[in-house]
């Protein structure tokens, strides 16, 4: 049984990255190459490719490292299962980089309540900081007080 981090973790994957989206199209994909791949290849003379399993899983050998034992007969053949190659694993590792970019790059969503009560903790350390560090810190907040007010202006003119 899954812990609950784990859980929660997973969700969060799901809800925020395009993985799941890009899964789906991935198999859709597959099951279309492997349609095209079959009926073209059906009605070669000598090719192993006999079933519609089959070429289901060519599609996933042609996929994957392993290579291809027995591949397409047909110029047909060859062509989308060539295209498939292609798109299949620019997809397959797209779906690897783009949920790792968007999970990792998705904006910290904090609830309001937990801010604040980041900010007024942070608010108690001050006497630990040096002129340096407080000298920062006013700018950051000026800025930040800026941004605020900039923030308001925008919603009370909408």
């Amino acid at each position: 049984m899954l812990s609950q981090r784990l859980k929660a973790f997973l969700l969060s994957v799901a809800r925020q990255t395009p993985f799941i989206w890009m899964i789906v199209l991935l198999i859709v994909l597959w099951v279309f190459f492997a349609s095209m791949l079959y009926v073209s290849e059906r009605s070669a003379g000598s090719t192993v490719i006999t079933s519609f399993g089959d070429a289901l899983y060519w599609g996933i050998a042609a996929l994957s490292t392993a290579g291809i034992a027995n591949p397409p007969v047909s110029g047909v053949s060859k062509l989308v299962g060539g295209i498939w190659i292609i798109i299949g694993s620019v997809l397959f590792f797209g779906i690897i980089v783009a949920t790792v970019t968007a999970y990792f790059m998705r904006p910290l969503r904090r609830p309001a309540s937990q801010i604040v009560d980041t900010i007024e903790y942070n608010l108690e350390q001050l006497d630990n900081l040096s002129i340096e560090e407080l000298d920062l810190l006013k700018e950051t907040v000026d800025t930040l007080i800026e941004n605020v007010e900039r923030i308001k202006r925008e919603r009370i003119s909408r």
